[in-house]
């Protein structure tokens, strides 16, 4: 924990910097501009102390320099909209919840852990306190119940990106809740949540959250085509969708996204090996008709795309798929179509990566010529 006197120090340094950077101090004094005289830190103007906070860049200082004095806190309340606590170690829970009543205004907040410390008290007290919330990091934290889940609901009905990866504690019931009350969700990560990511809450989530743009559903192994299509039909802005180890999909997942979700940008396909060339040339189709019925330059397909250990597929179909969207690469330095596992593939490349494929067995014949 970041000791007063450091706060201090740290203060001091800051506040130092800005006057210099600012004219104030020697170059003042000189030309008989008033110098500002401050008897401590509490006599500091609000203003300056925001100033000073954001110079010092450690969200640490702003946890401490709450605890100040009832100006300072009230200052730091209605000022920090964006707070990170994964640099706390131990007792995360417990800070918390003695921060979520200072910090009203906040609209990102990050409680990523490397071991597992938040408890539902502690969530409940953010959902209950930080009404404003739009970005929540829960990613890590297995202790959470579905309690958390309703608090959020009911106290953060306006969040646009949640992170609960590796949360395996919720249910599908208590997603499927949060879905028909934060409406306005863009970005959802339920990577390793596989009891709440089952077909039933991605059905709720497509008809509750049409304006979905980037869904994780990595190692969601219930999930299935009925699910996913769901998805396709309802959340047609989806432009990142990840669905590594969802081992039950089959071609009809990919044939839906290809046609219900215009903007998709990435796809991940790692270990579906039930996935085949028709979802392949579904996907290449899908660019051609992209092209033609919009106008906007931004439909310019697929830039991402994993389909490693997917082992049905043949060279062909994914050249199709290579050849169709120009932004998929081979190459080393832009590698962004990952074949690996993968080895009847490894003579597709994209057209940067055949030039060069080409180039070499040139040069190769050449030098065999001599």
């Amino acid at each position: 924990m970041v000791s007063a006197r450091s706060v201090d120090r740290q203060l001091d340094a800051c506040f130092s910097n800005l006057m210099v950077s600012s004219g104030g101090g020697r170059g003042q004094a000189e030309t008989g501009g008033a110098v500002p005289m401050l008897s401590g830190w509490k006599d500091l103007p609000m203003e300056l102390l925001m100033r000073i906070i954001s110079v010092a860049g450690d969200d640490r200082i702003v946890v401490v320099a709450s605890g100040v004095c009832t100006g300072w806190r009230d200052a730091l309340g209605w000022g920090v909209t964006n707070l990170s606590l994964s640099w706390c170690q131990q007792n995360m829970n417990n800070l918390t919840i003695s921060f979520a009543h200072k910090f009203t205004k906040l609209q990102v907040l990050t409680l990523r852990q490397i071991k597992p410390q938040l408890e539902d008290s502690a969530v409940e007290a953010v959902a209950n306190y930080c009404y404003d919330l739009r970005e929540l990091d829960l990613s890590r934290s297995f202790r959470l119940s579905d309690r958390s889940l309703y608090a959020l609901a009911n106290g953060c009905p306006r969040l646009t990106k949640l992170n609960i990866s590796g949360c395996s504690s919720f249910s599908d019931s208590a997603l499927i809740y949060l879905s028909c009350h934060c409406k306005n969700l863009k970005s959802l990560n339920l990577c390793g949540c596989g009891k709440a990511a089952t077909d039933e809450s991605l059905q709720a989530i497509a008809q509750n959250c049409g304006h979905l743009q980037s869904l994780n559903l990595g190692w969601c192994d219930s999930v299935t085509d009925e699910g996913v299509t769901s998805l396709a039909s309802g959340c047609p802005d989806l432009w990142a969708l990840d669905l590594c180890g969802c081992v039950l999909i089959t071609d009809e997942s990919v044939i839906a996204l290809a046609s219900g979700c215009p903007y998709l940008r990435s796809l991940g396909l790692y270990y579906c090996q039930n996935i085949t060339d028709r979802a392949m040339y579904s996907l290449a189709n899908s660019c051609v008709k992209s092209k033609r019925g919009s106008s906007s330059k931004d439909v310019d397909g697929l830039a991402n795309l994993n389909i490693s250990q997917c082992t049905a597929l043949t060279p062909p179909a994914v050249q199709a798929v290579c050849d169709s969207f120009p932004s998929l690469h081979t190459c080393p330095e832009r590698h962004s179509l990952i074949i690996s596992g993968c080895l009847s593939l490894t003579n597709v490349h994209c057209a940067c990566g055949l030039q060069r494929h080409r180039a070499g067995s040139a040069l190769q014949a050449t030098s065999h010529a001599y």
